[in-house]
């Protein structure tokens, strides 16, 4: 018996080596390829420079160790980023699945069964009850013949690919939202300053008026427009103080976080980040191996693409193996007996021969799904090109905004002095010291914001060229 079950094996086995030998049906995955601008439409200067892009750690570049430290604890903290993982870890086990099914499944097996025939049948009177004890191992086997199988895996590695494509997107959004969420803050406590110092300017200039009021030099008049601009700067500070707060608040959420958590931390008022001076944005093509989210699209046609061999696949026969091994006997002592061996081995041949067309629309509708993967892909490439195009035009445009707003505030001063100085002199009325006062609470507003839109679009700029994902363990994360 152990002879027969021996050979039976080895004759199994070499049919299925033979078998093994299959053809892989659908197209072989080929990358696409979108030829990228030479360069970028924004003309060099104002900060921009065509060097490589060093993206790593962009944040690193405000030299700001707070923005730097609030970085690093949200790639540890963020509940998107945790997410993100738990996604990868997700593909990786549906990889290992896939995988798995190539190679035989065996299962063990033991059970008792005592048999008895109905005393009211013909032979129930001369069947006597019997018993039977069972152990052994049960075999399946799919031969892959026409690479269903080997398809489906390379369907699971462009998958884990791109699940962990996007999880570095994610982290690139999430150093970004950090990154944007601090200037705002900063932004709103610098705006802060300044509206509590031209508040307190205003409310020099009320007491100067009221003691004119008094010596009976001017009217009430002056005294009640000087009391309104008071009051309209000081009404201003609630706004500025609640963007603070609900930016902090934000940082916290951002960070895994409860809302507040931060307060202590970063309730100092600290000046807004301030950009490097030149800024390396290398070229288009960079930008098409880098960015996170096009990576992710190009993974995810690779794996629609084999799909279609997964899907033409079950067009053919599908072959298994199925065999069992083990031992059998009425009385368990003699279960071990060399005589109590059992076995079975079969192949099982599967074909549809008639579906009405199912299969046949599967893979059609297959290869529609790999034609919308294409066009999200290139769709992901010219957005990528259009963010970086407008983050590097925003960029380059607000620091020549800044540079007027900074003419602007400068002769704004001169004009506060001037008039305060001619009103005091009786030279002007006080429409013109009122006049001044307000332009330039404006323009030195206007001048804080614009520093924040100026790295506000720095941050955009960093995040369109698809950097920080090589920091952490992200980057060195492989499928």
């Amino acid at each position: 018996m152990n002879t027969r079950i021996a050979s039976a094996f080895a004759a199994a086995l070499l049919a299925a080596c033979t078998l093994a030998a299959c053809t892989t049906v659908g197209p072989d995955y080929v990358a696409p390829e979108l030829s990228a601008p030479a360069t970028w439409g924004e003309e060099p200067g104002s900060g921009l420079t065509r060097a490589p892009a060093e993206l790593d750690a962009w944040w690193s570049h405000f030299q700001d160790p707070t923005l730097d430290a609030l970085v690093a604890r949200a790639a540890q903290g963020s509940l998107d980023v945790r997410e993100a993982l738990a996604r990868v870890h997700e593909a990786r086990a549906r990889r290992g699945v896939s995988s798995a099914e190539r190679y035989p499944s065996v299962d063990a097996g033991a059970s008792f069964t005592r048999t008895g025939e109905s005393e009211n049948t013909p032979l129930g009177e001369f069947v006597p009850d019997f018993d039977e004890y069972r152990v052994g191992f049960d075999a399946f086997w799919e031969v892959d013949l026409w690479g269903r199988l080997a398809r489906n895996l390379e369907a699971a590695d462009a998958d884990l690919a791109a699940t962990l494509e996007d999880a570095r997107d994610v982290a690139v959004t999430v150093e970004a939202e950090v990154a944007l969420t601090y200037v705002e803050l900063r932004s709103f406590q610098t705006r802060t300053a300044i509206a509590l110092t031209n508040l307190q300017l205003q409310q020099e200039t009320l007491e100067l008026v009221r003691a004119r009021f008094e010596s009976g030099l001017v009217g009430e008049r002056d005294v009640a427009q000087a009391a309104t601009n008071v009051e309209t700067s000081r009404a201003r500070v609630p706004a500025l103080e609640l963007g603070a707060r609900v930016a902090e608040n934000r940082l916290a959420v951002l960070l895994g976080l409860a809302p507040g958590a931060l307060a202590e931390e970063l309730g100092a008022p600290q000046a807004i980040p301030v950009p490097p001076l030149e800024v390396a944005v290398g070229v288009p093509a960079d930008l098409m191996r880098r960015r996170a989210d096009v990576r992710r699209a190009e993974r995810e046609l690779a794996a629609e693409t084999a799909r279609i061999g997964v899907a033409e696949a079950e067009l053919y026969p599908r072959l298994t193996l199925l065999g069992n091994l083990g031992l059998a006997a009425e009385e368990f002592p003699d279960l071990l007996d060399h005589d109590s061996g059992v076995f079975g081995f079969g192949p099982s041949l599967r074909w549809n021969l008639f579906d009405a067309g199912r299969l046949r629309h599967l893979v059609e509708a297959q290869d529609a799904r790999a034609e919308q993967a294409l066009v999200r892909w290139e769709r992901a490439t010219l957005r990528a090109l259009e963010e970086s195009e407008n983050a590097m035009s925003a960029f380059v445009r607000e620091q020549a905004r800044r540079r007027s707003l900074v003419e602007a505030a400068a002769q704004a001063r001169l004009a506060v002095e001037l008039a305060q100085t001619e009103y005091r002199e009786g030279l002007s009325d006080f429409q013109t010291v009122l006049i001044s006062e307000r332009a330039l609470a404006e323009l030195e507003d206007q001048l804080a914001e614009s520093d924040a839109a100026i790295a506000i679009d720095l941050v955009a700029l960093y995040k369109a060229l698809g950097g920080g994902w090589e920091h952490g363990a992200l980057g060195a994360a492989a499928p």
